[in-house]
């Protein structure tokens, strides 16, 4: 990771309004239209497109290099707090993972993503409000972008040329109704005999199609329906309905994934800091439920353990080698920066022209699991929940999908390499198995359970719904340093906005913390997320 990042994020300029000082050059970065190729018959309009995709799982170069601002984006912060991942660098131990919460990293998604993909969004609105089927397009990027932002901090600017930041309950209906007009728009486009094809499109597995992207904007409103039946069953009900209803569909196989190719340019940032970093481990939590269920998954997901001592490491209480070993959450040594005793424990598979996935249909069909759970559709819930599991097995090419989904296998304790006092028993005992006598409750962890091993490794959305309904049960941080603003039961609800914000825009600032209704700092639960499972 670039030193000069890891504790100052906050770069010039990074302002939440429409315009930035280096869009210029973000739009002359390679797979981007400069001027001389807009000359052709509707490129200019998509010119912008290009940024804006590869800015949602972000490793877009807008001139300062890539894979580090992902780093700082997600995968130091949110991917640790979903459960996912963990760095092995001792140097970073005293920060996020101890809920000493470094504010250059998490201030990063919201500056980066305005100044960077919201930019892109905004002016690829401008120039194409006349064009519906790019209007289309417009609308579903901005949704993909800005719920990632909501889900996150709460309160946003939402709008393009926004006078004010609007609630979390605001965004979410601005944000469905840009799917009503993104499906419009579609309609619209098709019945006109616009071709159904896209040619700059760079996120759809096997069909760059505007229908294809209809059924992806119902996808994105059943998870957001789903989000908010905790606090708002009425809208969740409603926009599922309209979501499983409308004529487009849902993703429903595999071949409609949607994923950051890697084919025109895009690398994924996960890969470079993995693989060529050395910097990101599974997480302990990951550990207890997949060695516990012997998911055949864990190993697509994870390299086993070479085992053996890092420089200055301890002596090991029992040979890892070539098993699966996780890091613990708030290890916190006190220990000179560079001891980095887990730097031979399990890294992640992910390589950088690994495609980035944005929403699978395991993932949809673990959707479908709960909406029917909760009365939203007349579906059967265990075959939504085993279809979803299936595809997640097909996704990943893992056998054994049959013998897993008839396991009674529970998590496994954790049992740290070096530091007994690191142990930490099982949080659960939810098993593979359906159980059809089985309370809601019950059957609720099992799918959101299984859902955060399907989506793996789109860390961002595995938090959000781990903090909508406290599953999985994940081990909380050994070492809490947050001052008393984090519970350590309840563990983070959200990221703080940036500090910045307080002197540079007080008033707009004053305004966030007034929408969030709380105090801004990560112990403040989202509207979405009421600490209830409500059925």
């Amino acid at each position: 990771m670039k030193s000069k990042f890891i504790h100052t994020l906050i770069m010039g300029g990074l302002l939440i309004t429409a315009c930035t000082s280096n869009f210029d050059n973000l739009n002359s970065e390679d797979g981007s239209y400069d001027p001389d190729k807009q000359v052709m018959d509707n490129a200019g309009y998509t010119m912008y497109f290009n940024s804006i995709q590869q800015g949602i799982y972000f490793n877009y170069n807008w001139g300062e290099g890539t894979d580090w601002t992902f780093q700082t984006m997600q995968n130091l912060g949110v991917d640790m707090f979903a459960g996912y991942f963990h760095d092995m660098a001792s140097k970073f131990a005293g920060e996020n993972s101890v809920y000493n919460m470094n504010d250059g990293w998490n201030s990063s998604n919201w500056s980066t993503s305005y100044s960077q993909t919201v930019s892109a969004l905004n002016k690829a609105e401008d120039f194409d409000i006349e064009v519906p089927q790019y209007m289309a397009l417009i609308k579903i990027y901005r949704v993909a972008t800005m719920h990632r932002l909501t889900d996150q901090y709460g309160p946003i600017l939402y709008e393009n040329r926004a006078t004010g930041p609007v609630s979390q309950e605001n965004a979410y209906k601005a944000m469905f109704a840009d799917l009503d007009d993104a499906i419009s728009l579609i309609d619209q486009t098709l019945s006109s005999g616009i071709e159904d094809k896209i040619s700059y499109d760079i996120l759809m597995r096997s069909q760059s199609t505007y229908s294809q992207y209809a059924k992806w904007a119902n996808s994105l409103r059943l998870r957001l329906a789903i989000r908010v039946s905790n606090v708002n069953s009425q809208m969740a009900s409603e926009q599922a309905k309209k979501a499983l209803s409308n004529k487009y569909g849902v993703l429903e196989t595999n071949n409609d994934i949607v994923e950051v190719s890697t084919k025109t340019g895009y690398k994924n940032p996960l890969g470079t800091i993995g693989l060529s970093w050395w910097e990101v481990y599974m997480n302990a939590s990951l550990e207890s439920f997949m060695v516990g269920y012997d998911d055949p998954r864990t190993d697509k997901y994870f390299t086993p353990s070479v085992g053996g001592l890092a420089e200055n490491s301890p002596a090991e209480r029992f040979n890892y080698t070539g098993m699966q070993k996780g890091i613990p959450q708030g290890y916190n040594f006190n220990t000179p920066k560079e001891v980095n005793h887990y730097k031979f424990h399990s890294r992640c598979t992910i390589t950088a022209d690994f495609p980035a996935p944005l929403m699978t249909p395991a993932e949809v069909w673990l959707l479908r699991a709960e909406a029917a759970l909760r009365g939203y559709s007349t579906e059967n819930v265990k075959d939504c929940y085993e279809k979803g599991v299936r595809l997640s097995f097909e996704q990943w090419g893992a056998s054994g999908v049959d013998t897993y989904l008839a396991s009674d296998a529970k998590p496994t304790d954790y049992k740290d390499v070096f530091f007994e006092k690191n142990d930490m028993k099982a949080m659960s005992t939810i098993t593979p198995k359906w159980n059809e006598s089985a309370s809601n409750e019950e059957k609720l962890e099992r799918i959101i359970t299984q859902k955060w091993l399907a989506i793996f490794p789109e860390g961002a959305e595995a938090w959000a719904e781990q903090r909508r309904t406290g599953y999985p049960k994940l081990f909380k941080t050994l070492t809490n340093q947050s001052g008393g603003t984090i519970d350590t039961d309840k563990m983070v609800r959200r990221l703080p906005f940036p500090a910045n914000l307080k002197t540079d825009q007080p008033e707009l600032y004053k305004q966030l913390v007034d929408a969030l209704g709380g105090q801004d700092n990560g112990g403040t639960d989202l509207w979405w997320s009421v600490g209830q499972n409500k059925f």
